[in-house]
C-alpha cells in the first residue's frame, strides 16, 4: 500500500452529486480543517445529507463500530475481538434496539429513517470504497433504520459501576468485607460536589451491614468450587465571566481510538442551526453543541445504572430461583464469526433480571446482569431532534425527558445569561446495598422499585456564585432519599479547575492545558517525611522529586520519576496484598475485563493519606516508599522526558492485522504531558505502561452569544480517511492544548470554504 493507494479511495468532496431522497438542494461547505458546514432548507434533507456526509468522511468507523454493537467485529478484527462480541450478543443488543425504534415517536423515527436513507445514498454514490474495504476484501453493510440506535448505545457500554462490582466480588474472598469496601476510586480524603457546587461532603462508606447482602451471596455462590472507566466541562455565568457572556468549556475523555468517536460538524435548516460534536453512525448532536441560543455538553456522572444478581439454578440449570419459585430460563444459541479462526458457538441464558454474564449456571450460581442500558424500553432519541431546536437551558433539559442510554452530567448555558447543570439519566429505584457487590438475586429484596422521576433528579440553574464543575466527581451528597452512586471520580480535577477560574485572566486554553497533579504533590510530600536512602540512585530520585513543583510537563525528568515511583509503589501493593493475583479470576474476565494493577492504581493515594497499611501486609508506608523508591530509581522511564515516555500511539484498528500497511495507518504523534490526575487528562493504564491511552477526544469553548468567538480542536482531525489531508492535522493543535476557531457564521463560512459540494436531488 502507498500514499498514492490512500488518496485514490477518497470520495470527491467537491461538485454535484445526485443523491436518492432528497427534496432539495443542499450546499456543504469544508472549512480550512475539512469540517463540513451543512445547510439544508427542510429537516428531513438536513438529517439525510448528514447521514452521507457522515459517510463520506467516516463509513469504515461507522461499520466498525456497528459491527462492534452487534458482536460481529471479529469477522473483520479476528479472534482478538470475539470476547466483546461474545458479551454484546449475551446482552441482546439487537433485540433492545429494535424494541427502542418501535417505540420512538414520529420525529425520532423519520429523523433516523432519513439519515439512514444518507447513509445507504452514498454508497449508491459510485465514490471508491474506503482504503479498509480494499484491506479487508469486504462491501460496506447497507444500514438499517435501528442501526444508529445500536452505535450509539455501543458508545456508552456498560461504563461505570458494573466493573467496581465485579473487582470486589473478585477480593472479597481474599481481603475480607472491611477491605473490599476500600477497593475504589480514591476520594482525595472527601467529596467535592457538583451540587450545590464548591460543598464538601465525606462519602458513604460500606459497613458490614451494607456488604452483607453481597457477602452471603458470593460465599454461598463460591461453595461448590470450594474444593477445586471521564470528562471535564465547566460553565461561568455572564456575571462572573470577562466577557460578561457565559461561558461553556471542557473535553470528553475516552480511550484515543483512530478514527475519533466524534466528528466536528454543522447542520443547518429551516428549523434548527447547531455546531458542535456529532458521533459518526448517529444523527444530530446528543453530547456537545450549540443552536446560536443554547450551548450544552456534557460528562459522565457516574450515576449508578448496573447491577450484577447472583442467580442460583437447579440441578439442570433449566430453572433459577426466585421468591422461593422456580422459574424458568431463557436460552438461545448465537455464532460468533472471527476472520482467520474457526466460528464460535455460545450458548445465552437469561434469567429474570436479564442475561449470565459470568460463571456456569450449571455450577448451580452465576452472575446476571441488569442494566437500564438493556432492560427496559429507552426513548433517548425522541430527546436528539428537540435538543436541536431548545430556545434555553430550561427548555434543553426538558428536551432530554426520556433520556437513559448513559448518564450525564449535561451542562448548559443560553443567550440569555443562565446557565445549568441536570443529571440526565434514567436511575431505577432500589437499595443501596446494590451498589457495592453483585446481590442475591433469589430473595426478591434487591428488585427495582420503579424510577426516580425525571423531576427528582439533581439540578441547578443559576447556581449561587455563578459557577459549575463537573469532572466525573460526585454529584450530589450521600444519603439522600434515593441511592444514586458508589463509585465516581476524586474530586481532584474538579477542585482544580475551580481553583483556576478563581484566578482573574485565566483561559481556557490554560484550564484545559493545567497539568499540576494533587496525588504527585501528595507522594511527594510523603517522602520529605523519609529519611534520604543509602542507595545513591534512589536518594537522587527523591531530591529531584522533592524539588519538583508536581507538574507532569511534557519535558518534566522529575515526572517521569514520579510515575516510576507510583507504578512501583502500586506493584507492591499488588503483591503485598495479594490482590495483583487475581488476574485472570473469572468474575474480572468479562469483556473487556478488568486488570488489578489498573484497579490498585486508582485507589493507592486515598491509603496514603489515610496512612491505611492495612493492605500492605505488615509493611508501613515508609518501608513500602523506600522499596519502591529503589526499584523506580533504576527504571528506565526516570531516565527519559515525561513526554516522550507518555507519548500515545495512534492506532487504526486494522494496523496489527496489516503491519504493512499500519505506517500509513497510524498517524504520528506527539509527546504530551498530563495524566489521569491533571485536568490535562491524559491518562495511562498501569498494566500497559506509561504511554497515554484514553485522554480529551475534543475540546471546546463556547463563548455564548458571540459565537464566532467560540472555538475547539479534535485529537486527529475530522476525517477518518487515513490519506486526506485531514485524517491528522489537528493534532499538533490538540497536544499543545490549543484551540481553532468554531465557525457558525455562513458569510464567514463560505467565504473560508477549502471545498464545496452541493447534494441534489436524483
Amino acid at each position: 500500500m502507498t500514499p498514492e493507494t490512500l488518496r485514490a479511495a477518497l470520495p470527491p468532496l467537491d461538485g454535484t452529486l445526485r443523491v436518492a431522497g432528497l427534496t432539495d438542494a443542499v450546499a456543504v461547505f469544508r472549512d480550512p480543517e475539512g469540517i463540513p458546514h451543512i445547510r439544508a432548507r427542510t429537516q428531513h434533507d438536513a438529517f439525510l445529507a448528514q447521514g452521507f456526509v457522515h459517510a463520506q468522511d467516516r463509513l469504515f468507523q461507522m461499520e466498525l463500530n456497528l459491527r462492534r454493537a452487534l458482536g460481529r467485529s471479529a469477522e473483520w478484527l479476528g479472534a482478538a475481538a470475539a470476547e466483546m462480541d461474545v458479551l454484546c450478543r449475551r446482552l441482546g443488543m439487537e433485540a433492545a434496539c429494535r424494541r427502542d425504534l418501535a417505540a420512538l415517536g414520529d420525529e425520532a423515527r423519520g429523523m433516523l429513517e432519513a439519515y439512514v436513507a444518507g447513509v445507504n445514498a452514498f454508497l449508491d454514490s459510485g465514490a471508491p470504497p474506503a482504503v479498509e474495504y480494499v484491506l479487508l476484501g469486504a462491501t460496506p453493510m447497507r444500514w438499517e433504520t435501528w442501526h444508529p440506535i445500536a452505535v450509539m448505545r455501543r458508545l456508552g457500554l456498560l461504563m461505570g459501576s458494573v466493573w467496581f462490582k465485579l473487582w470486589r466480588a473478585a477480593a472479597l474472598p481474599l481481603v475480607g468485607a472491611d477491605q473490599a469496601a476500600k477497593l475504589r476510586y480514591e476520594d482525595a480524603g472527601i467529596d467535592l460536589l457538583c451540587i450545590p457546587p464548591g460543598v464538601e461532603a465525606a462519602r458513604w462508606s460500606a459497613t458490614l451491614a451494607d456488604l452483607a447482602p453481597g457477602i452471603a451471596a458470593l460465599l454461598d455462590r463460591a461453595a461448590p468450587d470450594a474444593a477445586g472507566g471521564g470528562s471535564n466541562n465547566w460553565a461561568l455565568s455572564a456575571g462572573r465571566s470577562s466577557t460578561g457572556r457565559p461561558l461553556l468549556a471542557g473535553d470528553p475523555h475516552r480511550l484515543l481510538e483512530i478514527p475519533n468517536m466524534y466528528a466536528q460538524g454543522h447542520l443547518a435548516c429551516d428549523a434548527f442551526d447547531v455546531v458542535g460534536l456529532t458521533v459518526p453512525g448517529v444523527p444530530g448532536f446528543p453530547h456537545f453543541a450549540h443552536n446560536g441560543r443554547v450551548a450544552w455538553c456534557v460528562t459522565h456522572a457516574f450515576v449508578d445504572i448496573h447491577d450484577l444478581f447472583v442467580e442460583r439454578f437447579d440441578a439442570t440449570a433449566a430453572q433459577h430461583l426466585f421468591r422461593d419459585a422456580w422459574l424458568p430460563v431463557r436460552r438461545r444459541r448465537e455464532t460468533i464469526a472471527a476472520r482467520g479462526a474457526p466460528a464460535r458457538e455460545i450458548e445465552v441464558i437469561e434469567t429474570t433480571h436479564g442475561p449470565i454474564v459470568a460463571g456456569d449456571p450449571a455450577s448451580g450460581t452465576a452472575l446476571a446482569l441488569r442494566s437500564v442500558q438493556f432492560a427496559e424500553t429507552d426513548l433517548s432519541f425522541d430527546c436528539l431532534p428537540r435538543m436541536l431546536r431548545a430556545p434555553d437551558v430550561s427548555s434543553l433539559f426538558e428536551a432530554t425527558r426520556g433520556w437513559g442510554l448513559i448518564d450525564h452530567n449535561l451542562v448548559a448555558a443560553d443567550t440569555t445569561g443562565r446557565i445549568g447543570h441536570l443529571v440526565r439519566a434514567m436511575v431505577p429505584r432500589r437499595p443501596r446495598a446494590n451498589g457495592w457487590l453483585p446481590v442475591p438475586g433469589w430473595t426478591g429484596e434487591h428488585e427495582w422499585q420503579g424510577w426516580i422521576p425525571f423531576d427528582s433528579m439533581p439540578r441547578q440553574i443559576d447556581p449561587a456564585g455563578g459557577m459549575i464543575v463537573t469532572a466525573n466527581n460526585r454529584v450530589v451528597a450521600d444519603g439522600g432519599p434515593d441511592y444514586l452512586c458508589t463509585d465516581c471520580h476524586p474530586p481532584t480535577r474538579a477542585r482544580r479547575i475551580g481553583k483556576l477560574l478563581g484566578q482573574p485572566g485565566t483561559t481556557a486554553e490554560a484550564i484545559h492545558g493545567d497539568t499540576l497533579s494533587a496525588n504527585a504533590v501528595l507522594l511527594r510530600d510523603h517522602l520529605a517525611t523519609l529519611p534520604a536512602p543509602q542507595d545513591a540512585a534512589a536518594a537522587a530520585l527523591r531530591e529531584t522529586l522533592l524539588g519538583w513543583d508536581g507538574r507532569m510537563a511534557a519535558d518534566s525528568l522529575a515526572a517521569s520519576g514520579y510515575i516510576a515511583l507510583r507504578l512501583a509503589l502500586t506493584r507492591i501493593l499488588a503483591d503485598r496484598s495479594g490482590l495483583g493475583g487475581l488476574a485472570g479470576d473469572p468474575l474480572l474476565a468479562v469483556a473487556p475485563g478488568v486488570v488489578p494493577l489498573n484497579q490498585l492504581w486508582w485507589t493507592l493515594p486515598a491509603l496514603l493519606r489515610a496512612d491505611d497499611a492495612s493492605l500492605l501486609g505488615g509493611w508501613s508506608w515508609a518501608q513500602a516508599l523506600q522499596a519502591a523508591l529503589t526499584t523506580a530509581a533504576t527504571d528506565p522511564i526516570a531516565a527519559q522526558p515525561w513526554g516522550e515516555a507518555h507519548r500515545p500511539r495512534l492506532a487504526h484498528p486494522l494496523g496489527a492485522l496489516f503491519p504493512a500497511a499500519a505506517p500509513l495507518l497510524d498517524p504520528p504523534a506527539r509527546a504530551i504531558g498530563g495524566d489521569g490526575d491533571t485536568v490535562f487528562a491524559n491518562g495511562l493504564l498501569p498494566s500497559g505502561g506509561t504511554r497515554a491511552t484514553y485522554g480529551a477526544l475534543a475540546r471546546y469553548v463556547f463563548d455564548v452569544g458571540d459565537w464566532e468567538k467560540s472555538r475547539w480542536t479534535v485529537f486527529h482531525g475530522t476525517s477518518g480517511h487515513p490519506g486526506s489531508p485531514h485524517y491528522a492535522d489537528q493534532h499538533a493543535t490538540w497536544a499543545e492544548a490549543r484551540l481553532t476557531p468554531m465557525r457558525y457564521g455562513w458569510d464567514g463560512i463560505a467565504a473560508s470554504a477549502a471545498a464545496r459540494q452541493s447534494l441534489a436531488p436524483r
